[in-house]
């Protein structure tokens, strides 16, 4: 029989049962404070009887919690998971639960450092194909390196933040010289966010990788594939992918994910010793992309899973220290756009309109290649058990239109 909360609405059709309880930050009538989601509510935790330092608490940030490592980590969640379940600690809780929808939500933890990877292979197989064929669409060195570059920890934005349509050089295959404009082919990355709890000196394994894990967030990596096309040789993108990375805003910890745990995929040929897997290290989590125009309605425009993955963030944080990179509490690493195998589960725009050869129709006739302004993207996810299911929330973005160009 699953646990259940007195908290009733967490017992329904919600994203944030007892077995979930993600760590947020929120702000209601006073001042940022650190909240549990349970069902239609926020938990305040600073004002209940954790039974932890309540200097971890003092500051609207999971950093200090995170930093404190993987047995205050255990002892939280015990603690917290007791007082929503057991009604001896009902009257005493109660008082602190704040109704979801009288709070806005905030960055849930200071983003130390980003780094973002390119690990589901259809992806990568859909990009290659479009730029290379298909005969040379898989990088050589792809199966056998988790591939990623150092992102801007300082454009990372929580979501409900509205992104402004970047600037920057493009050039078209038909022009002689590049031109400064806002980007005509802005696009969306579906990813998950895998968050760095605890500091590294050195090489690490995968294993010790995985249990530096805090949680995992959705994260929406936005591109704008104009200023990429130009910019990205030789040293990889740069400006084109420093707009603005939307995450959403609850980490749904580790540990309420270990039920959903999978294989990973079939290798085309075997991983170094050093990036080989321990065990199940994937997740079964349903993620789906929707865009709604500007005063339309939604369309659902991809679904997949997080299984697509061909590395896992284990993998890919142990490959990060392999230099001797050290690594820091509130690092963030997104996984790569992940990509099923039919057209409507890919992750992009890019893929999905094919380059834009192929546009895709909205339930309003309306037809996209690219973002255009207006556009709310909106990411979900979740893992599902029989009888209940672990949700991120929702990574939501707006897209303005570009700012005038200062004289």
């Amino acid at each position: 029989m699953k646990l259940k909360s007195w908290v009733s609405s967490a017992n329904s059709d919600s994203d944030f049962p007892i077995q979930n309880l993600p760590y947020g930050v929120f702000q209601g009538q006073g001042e940022a404070r650190m909240g549990v989601a349970i069902g239609d509510f926020v938990l305040d935790v600073p004002k209940v009887d954790h039974g932890l330092d309540a200097g971890l608490f003092r500051h609207p940030s999971w950093n200090a919690v995170m930093a404190a490592g993987p047995e205050v980590w255990a002892a939280l969640r015990s603690r917290l998971t007791e007082l929503l379940s057991d009604e001896t600690y009902r009257a005493s809780v109660e008082p602190h639960l704040v109704p979801m929808q009288d709070v806005r939500l905030l960055m849930p933890f200071t983003v130390t450092e980003y780094t973002d990877f390119y690990a589901a292979k259809n992806h990568v197989m859909n990009v290659g194909t479009i730029f290379r064929g298909a005969e040379n669409a898989l990088p050589p060195n792809w199966l056998s390196i988790p591939v990623g570059y150092n992102g801007r920890a300082s454009s990372v934005v929580v979501s409900g933040t509205e992104v402004v349509r970047p600037w920057g050089q493009v050039k078209g295959p038909d022009d002689e010289l590049p031109r400064f404009a806002p980007s005509a082919r802005f696009d969306l990355e579906l990813e998950i966010g895998a968050i760095v709890g605890q500091p590294s000196q050195g090489m690490i394994t995968v294993a010790e990788a995985d249990e530096m894990i805090f949680g995992y967030v959705l994260l929406n990596d936005w591109s704008a594939r104009d200023i990429q096309s130009w910019e990205y040789q030789p040293l990889g993108p740069f400006q084109s992918k420093a707009t603005a990375t939307t995450i959403s805003p609850w980490i749904v910890t580790k540990a309420a994910l270990e039920p959903f745990r999978v294989p990973a995929p079939e290798r085309d040929r075997p991983l170094l010793p050093y990036l080989a897997e321990l065990g199940p290290m994937f997740y079964d989590i349903t993620l789906e992309i929707t865009l709604t125009p500007d005063g339309g309605q939604e369309n659902v425009i991809s679904r997949t899973n997080a299984s697509e993955l061909y590395y896992s963030s284990a993998q890919q944080l142990a490959h990060h220290t392999s230099c001797g990179c050290p690594m820091r509490v509130g690092d963030l690493l997104g996984s790569g756009t992940i990509s099923g195998p039919q057209k409507d589960s890919r992750g992009s725009m890019l893929e999905m309109s094919w380059g834009g050869k192929e546009p895709l129709v909205l339930a309003n006739g309306d037809t996209r290649t690219f973002l255009e302004d207006g556009d709310v993207l909106t990411l979900r996810g979740a893992a599902k058990a029989s009888d209940y299911r672990i949700g991120f929330g929702q990574c939501t973005g707006r897209i303005r239109p570009a700012a005038a160009l200062r004289s």
